[in-house]
């Protein structure tokens, strides 16, 4: 026993997690990503902007509606955007890849925020952006953890904000400098302001979130519901949702009368060239056609049947965060398309949520204790797979370094998603259980 908790100290546990997260970190900026733009080099695509490539549409939209009020979903502003990201519009040659046209596909009015960076020339705003995205993904953890009421220890917390800074959706985020970072945390912020009673302010971030809906329609629609359930003291969170709400849809409507209609239309010709969301796409492409619609349609009901049947939850409870953090797996299994890995931070609630409190459902439950096991090893394979394909890489035989090898700390990046949504489920389905016999045995 005493070898054992010398092993198991918090300094030595640390110290794994910087080398893991120094490896993770290396393996994705040193030998994935330099990989990845010989890939798109080769297909005549080399030639703009990569780090900051997912905020550069947004950069040009609001710089070009603050000066000429342009039209962001024009063809033009596309071609423009082309320009930006691949050095000349695609089609004017033939290329390996399918079309994919980048055109700006966020609401009109997530410009407004951005307004201030559109000022700065964009080789500047994507090294600052990237520094402020890295720190408001660290600030979401603190929030996160306010709002399951929980707090981890100096050591806990700074291997989880390493852990989670090196992961590879957050890598991908912050290189792409996706805005999903920052929905996280505006996500976070608003849970965190929930928990501390907070109603209005909590309406009034989760509102900020709507610059890319698709993930965080369904807390929205569980929240309001929530608030509805006992209008009288919930409303002002419903007032602070409508009130920032309107003050972004409003203006933009007043600029670009006609933006709802053609947002639409890119979201309907966003799908031709992107991947479908993950429940389709583990499916296969003949599978995943035929089932995977089937399999979200469920997905989406279950949603709508957790969030009505916990409209009620105190938001101290557990089954409050237990509710939250399903419809946010729900979100990345069923409604995010599924090469869209930087979206997954919203997984971040429900995996500490598991880290702090699985002890006691892992107890009662040999299911939950394999469910669990696999999926953390699906979770930890990221980190435990980089140092060999670093190692793999330094030996001078070339044939060892295959792609099978250059893609090892990847591979179960899909299964994340599917095993957090699983190992929630367990939970609440066991909550659930020990509710129902409680009141049988009264």
């Amino acid at each position: 026993m005493p070898q054992r908790s010398v092993l198991l100290r918090p300094s030595r546990v640390l110290v794994l997690v910087i080398l893991g997260a120094a490896g993770m970190a290396y393996y994705h900026l040193e030998i994935f990503v330099p990989g990845a733009l010989e890939v798109r080099a080769s297909e005549g695509l080399g030639n703009g902007y990569s780090l900051g490539a997912d905020f550069y549409p947004l950069w040009l939209t609001a710089r070009e509606g603050m000066l000429h009020h342009s039209d962001p979903y024009s063809p033009e502003t596309t071609r423009r955007i082309q320009i930006g990201l691949f050095g000349r519009p695609l089609g004017d040659n033939n290329s390996a890849i399918a079309p994919d046209p980048r055109a700006f596909a966020n609401p009109a009015f997530a410009e407004f925020l951005f307004w201030p960076l559109a000022l700065l020339p964009f080789p500047v705003v994507r090294i600052g952006l990237a520094v402020i995205l890295a720190a408001v993904t660290a600030f979401s953890i603190l929030l996160w953890l306010r709002a399951v009421r929980f707090q981890f220890d100096r050591v806990r917390l700074a291997s989880l904000i390493l852990l989670t800074l090196s992961s590879y959706s957050v890598l991908e985020g912050l290189f792409a400098e996706q805005i999903g970072l920052l929905v996280g945390f505006f996500l976070a912020a608003s849970l965190a302001a929930l928990a501390e009673e907070r109603l209005f302010l909590s309406g009034s971030l989760l509102a900020l979130a709507l610059i890319k809906p698709q993930m965080m329609l369904l807390p929205a629609i569980y929240l309001l519901v929530w608030s509805f359930a006992q209008w009288r003291a919930r409303r002002p969170f419903v007032a602070g949702f409508v009130l920032v709400s309107a003050l972004l849809g409003g203006p933009s409507l007043l600029i670009w009368p006609r933006w709802i209609s053609e947002w639409l239309d890119v979201l309907i010709r966003y799908r031709q060239y992107s991947t479908p969301p993950l429940a389709c796409y583990v499916l296969g492409s003949y599978a995943g056609s035929r089932f995977g619609p089937v399999l979200v349609a469920a997905l989406l009901a279950c949603a709508i049947a957790l969030a009505w049947r916990m409209r009620s939850a105190s938001p101290a409870s557990l089954e409050f965060a237990l509710t939250i953090s399903l419809l946010l797996a729900m979100t990345v299994v069923a409604l995010l398309p599924g090469q869209a890995v930087y979206d997954h931070v919203i997984l971040l609630p429900g995996i500490i949520l598991v880290a702090v409190s699985w002890r006691g459902f892992a107890a009662s439950s040999r299911i939950f204790r394999v469910v669990l096991g696999v999926s953390a090893v699906a979770l930890f394979w990221q980190w435990i797979s980089a140092p060999l394909v670093i190692a793999a890489r330094a030996i001078p035989s070339r044939r060892i370094f295959t792609e099978a090898v250059l893609v090892l700390p990847i591979r179960t990046a899909v299964s994340i998603p599917f095993g957090v949504l699983a190992v929630l489920a367990l939970m609440m389905r066991q909550i659930t259980l020990k509710k129902k016999y409680g009141r049988e045995r009264n």
